[in-house]
């Protein structure tokens, strides 16, 4: 093996070293009752979250989500029925899918705003017309 890759597979291999040191998923399940995905972590903490927060598990069916999987390292919850994975370090910091799957959820809320200002910007902009017309550049 060159030095090039023993460096690189040294470098890896510290990356992964280092993920192990965080909290991991232990077991997880679906509860049914409170319609929430729980994933117990080595820690003892657990994390609990409705499934149509995470992308790929919004529309799923309850016996989807009763299928789950814990990877053999702890990184990853995995649904075999849906074909959907999330990874555990991801999830705590509150990653709940892709950049754009996340973007085009808080979008639609964004546009879901019920503000006293809002209201009285659009009620503005209906008397000249409505919302101007997006013109080709």
């Amino acid at each position: 093996m060159g030095e090039t890759k023993k460096g690189a597979f040294a470098a890896a291999k510290a990356r992964g070293d280092e993920r192990l040191k965080g909290p991991r998923a232990q077991s997880a399940y679906y509860d049914g009752r409170r319609d929430r995905v729980v994933v117990c972590l080595t820690t003892g903490m657990e994390i609990t979250f409705p499934p149509r927060l995470i992308q790929g598990l919004a529309r799923a069916k309850t016996e989807d989500l009763n299928d789950i999987q814990v990877t053999p390292a702890g990184l990853g919850v995995h649904f075999p029925k849906l074909d959907a994975d999330i990874y555990v370090p991801a999830l705590l910091e509150g990653v709940l899918g892709s950049a754009s799957w996340m973007a085009r959820l808080m979008g639609s809320k964004g546009g879901k705003s019920r503000s006293a200002r809002k209201r009285a910007s659009a009620r503005e902009n209906g008397k000249r017309g409505g919302r101007p017309r997006k013109t080709a550049a």
